[in-house]
């Protein structure tokens, strides 16, 4: 990986938007910092599309298409997008899955969830589970003590011999059924709501990100961008980003889009 500094000027001067994870990476320590919130209103001010591609549930999602400087958001780790249109006034969402479909995973999930509890002693449902409609979401470190990595691995080979798809955040294990990531539903976002091919314009896009479940994005965008606190998976990723920088969290996002608009300015000098 190399320094953020390394980013070509004439990459940043042909970007299209900026995808961006957001535990740890807009966040810091859980907290939206008014330094990360600015730097997603200057994206936008650049004239770039700002989306976040979470694994926050849809209750979170719905408030953030709304009420956040975005263009958009994938949540629950590609389950579904939503998108406000502030010109039209209008919420846009397209799922994964039917509503009957969601219905009888949630059933499915609720079972594996509670074997989860039982064996994995320390873990917990997150806090944010009763807003998700597609993944069941186990906290290892956001509001319990947190757990070592054999207890997160336990977590993910149960979700898995029950036949669920398990991906490692930075605060949880995310178990859904399907075979869907947050790559797959950002294409679906882009070509419906953008007429964008990002196929063909991976190059045009760059992807903020921190842990394992952004692996997807980090191996196909060629200019994606770990903040600085990636380095305690660093162990434990087959896929890295192209650029690394040296702020955490949320100032390392911001950091990333410092070195975007001074980037883009002066290649247009």
């Amino acid at each position: 990986m190399q320094p953020i500094t390394d980013l070509p000027h004439d990459v940043a001067a042909n970007l299209i938007g900026v995808f961006a994870d957001i535990d740890d990476t807009i966040t810091t320590d859980g907290y939206l910092t008014p330094e990360a919130y600015a730097a997603m209103a200057r994206i936008q001010e650049m004239g770039l599309l700002m989306i976040p591609i979470t694994g926050r549930p849809a209750g979170w999602c719905d408030h953030i298409a709304r009420m956040w400087p975005v263009d958009g958001v994938v949540g629950e780790n590609g389950a579904f997008y939503f998108r406000y249109d502030k010109s039209r006034r209008k919420f846009i969402s397209r799922f994964e899955a039917t509503e009957e479909q969601a219905e009888d995973n949630r059933r499915k999930m609720k079972k594996i969830a509670e074997r989860i509890l039982v064996e994995v002693p320390g873990c917990a449902l997150a806090s944010d589970q009763p807003y998700r409609i597609a993944d069941i979401a186990i906290d290892f470190c956001e509001d319990v003590e947190p757990l070592p990595m054999d207890a997160i691995d336990r977590i993910v080979d149960i979700m898995t011999a029950e036949g669920l798809t398990a991906k490692v955040s930075s605060i949880h294990v995310n178990g859904w059924v399907g075979n869907y990531d947050k790559l797959t539903m950002t294409r679906t976002l882009m070509k419906e709501c953008f007429s964008i091919n990002i196929d063909d314009a991976s190059e045009r896009f760059v992807f903020v990100g921190d842990s394992p479940n952004d692996q997807p994005m980090f191996r196909f965008f060629p200019n994606a961008i770990g903040v600085a606190n990636l380095m305690n998976f660093a162990d434990r990723l087959d896929d890295k980003p192209a650029y690394l920088t040296t702020g955490e969290g949320g100032a390392g996002f911001a950091e990333a889009v410092d070195v975007l608009i001074r980037a883009r300015s002066e290649a247009t000098v």
